[in-house]
């Protein structure tokens, strides 16, 4: 990771739901609600494989003068490694050559077959090392994850809607060159294809920490989302912001997230208690011959291993159309007491003949900082309440999703209402917006 300032340090405590990307389950009472789009469950990405694959990285780095940098022949060592596992897979990889400082360089991309053309999520971390050693943790780390999620990908022949795509990035560490030259001769078509990024760079770190990407909400909610149903707190990544391989596609207008663990900034004592360790550097390794396979905490590699598969998954499940048809919203801010009472935000309907649909389409953005405090309701105009949230996601921030219900037992035309109600002390927030979409 080549490498900034700006820290969140709110106290988090998680509660260990199963939580939901694309939608929620929406459940009801006293009427039934259909459910939204529920969480994918990808299979368990093994962190034995993921540590197999660093062994092999430092076997490479071993032979060829302890380093795998642009310009060495660690470096091509490892692009020859990681293609052949894919290409066995079942993947189409293409490795597209680029010069920087007089030494041809190289970035790896593999395409799984099927899925939307124009809909790619594509996962991505830098495969070179720092001249002074082998890069387990930065960023064999997250190369070894995603190439076992790629595989896992191949082993379950995973169809999903969108298509997939991995790269493998050269040269991250002389400042980004492989990813910026991919992302930068792309086509616009192309580019605009692309509906998310997820940058994955140092993940493995002896003293780990938790951090999420904050530069796209729905691929940061998904991440939060997945730690929250484990019960880890998460916060907001600053130490690399721009610094990896992200900003390249961020720059031409990619939506992108990621995680990392860390690096050579030093854990604070809240961070300690939050996840243990000690209050010295994330990485005390970092850019430094000492890391090697020694230098990867195992827990926090599995944790982000499962968390890429999770978020692959399920960004790469169902559509991002939204749904289209005749919309009434409110998007007055409403103001959500701390642990008090309910409060509503309504939106009167007209003009709708007969009843609601069975698939009425419930858009919710709600500004909170901590979810997990809140209980979040439809009431229909003649009283009838369908539960959408119920204190679910832990410490996650903010709900923005849209939720399916069958409310075809109601008549459309009336008041309908958002209800919330915070249940907790501490975290505040409000509506931000409601609305309705009639098919």
């Amino acid at each position: 990771m080549k490498l900034s300032a700006r820290l969140s340090t709110r106290l988090s405590a998680l509660v260990g739901a199963s939580a939901l990307v694309l939608g929620a389950f929406a459940g009801a009472a006293p009427a039934t609600a259909a459910p939204g789009t529920a969480a994918v469950t990808p299979p368990d990405i093994s962190v034995t494989n993921v540590k197999q694959h660093l062994a092999d990285l430092q076997t490479i780095a071993t032979n060829n003068g302890g380093n795998r940098a642009h310009g060495r022949t660690g470096y091509k060592a490892s692009i020859d490694f990681v293609k052949a596992k894919l290409d066995a897979a079942g993947y189409t990889t293409t490795v597209q050559q680029f010069t920087y400082n007089g030494s041809t360089g190289y970035n790896l991309i593999a395409d799984w077959p099927g899925g939307d053309p124009n809909q790619v999520i594509m996962s991505g971390s830098h495969l070179d090392s720092v001249t002074s050693g082998p890069g387990i943790n930065d960023n064999g780390s997250g190369s070894a994850a995603i190439l076992e999620t790629a595989l896992a990908v191949s082993r379950a022949q995973f169809q999903p809607t969108k298509h997939l795509r991995f790269g493998w990035w050269g040269a991250e560490e002389l400042g980004l060159v492989g990813s910026k030259y991919y992302a930068n001769n792309l086509p616009s078509t192309e580019r605009s294809k692309i509906k998310g990024y997820l940058n994955f760079d140092m993940i493995g770190s002896p003293n780990p920490g938790y951090f999420v990407y904050d530069d796209d909400p729905t691929i940061e909610q998904t991440f939060k989302n997945y730690f929250a149903g484990i019960g880890v707190p998460t916060e907001i990544e600053t130490e690399g912001d721009g610094r990896s391989d992200h900003a390249s596609f961020k720059n031409v207008g990619v939506p992108v997230g990621g995680l990392f663990t860390g690096a050579s900034r030093v854990k604070t004592s809240a961070q300690v208690q939050k996840w243990g360790g000690t209050a010295t550097a994330f990485d005390r390794c970092y850019h430094s011959s000492c890391d090697t396979t020694a230098n990867i905490n195992d827990t926090a590699l599995d944790r982000n291993a499962d968390a890429i598969a999770y978020a692959v998954w399920n960004l790469s499940s169902g559509t991002t159309t939204p749904p289209t048809g005749t919309v009434f919203e409110n998007t007055a801010d409403v103001s959500i007491p701390d642990n008090s009472t309910a409060v509503t935000s309504s939106v009167t309907v007209s003009g709708i003949t007969g009843n609601a649909p069975s698939n009425l389409s419930v858009g919710v953005d709600i500004v909170h900082t901590y979810v997990g405090d809140l209980v979040v309701d439809l009431i229909a105009p003649d009283g009838s309440v369908y539960n959408l949230h119920n204190r679910s996601g832990g410490s996650a921030d903010n709900i923005n999703q849209t939720y399916t219900v069958n409310a075809s037992s109601e008549v459309a035309n009336g008041v309908w209402k958002l209800r919330a109600q915070d249940k907790a002390a501490i975290d505040t927030g409000y509506i931000s917006g409601f609305k309705l979409t009639f098919p």
